[in-house]
């Protein structure tokens, strides 16, 4: 079941972040060395999570009036089970019940369990001629980071209300 997460979950899901980030390695992407994403966060009001304890999690922002998901880490073993899948659902609920019309993303164009699997789950490539100030600031911080080590893309699908 996908709840919102507690605070004293967070420090745990870093170990889940990691872990899903080692099978990058897989395709040739290994990422810079410094923190995961989830441990820059302190407000488990933006982590969607499932299990107890979570054995998936998806972290949630604001970028230019859409939700946008920063984040969405499963542990390996326990992938292929639809928590991914339960979690985009979820985030597009939540993005409905917060009236906006749709969620956005950023994400390796290549790697069979990013881009082609969100499309799967209704996300669509957004032109960058879509892009608003914040997505665009965004990718470029990405950019800046290092992560960007295979061609990425910018998806967006519709709530389901939208």
């Amino acid at each position: 079941m996908v709840r919102w997460a507690q605070a004293a979950e967070l420090a745990g899901l870093a170990e889940v972040e990691r872990a899903a980030d080692g099978l990058f390695a897989e395709v040739g992407i290994v990422f810079p060395p410094g923190t995961t994403m989830i441990e820059e966060v302190d407000d488990p009001s933006r982590v969607l999570v499932e299990g107890d304890p979570p054995e998936g999690f998806a972290l949630v922002g604001w970028v230019d009036g859409h939700v946008h998901l920063d984040q969405l880490a499963v542990r390996p073993d326990r992938m292929r089970r639809g928590i991914g899948g339960r979690l985009v659902a979820a985030v597009l609920d939540h993005a409905a019940a917060s009236g906006v019309l749709g969620v956005t993303l950023t994400t390796f164009r290549d790697v069979p369990w990013n881009a082609p699997w969100y499309a799967r789950h209704g996300f669509e490539m957004l032109p960058e001629t879509a892009w608003g100030p914040q997505l665009r600031a965004l990718v470029e911080h990405e950019r800046a980071l290092g992560i960007e080590l295979a061609p990425r893309v910018v998806m967006r699908a519709a709530t389901p209300t939208s």
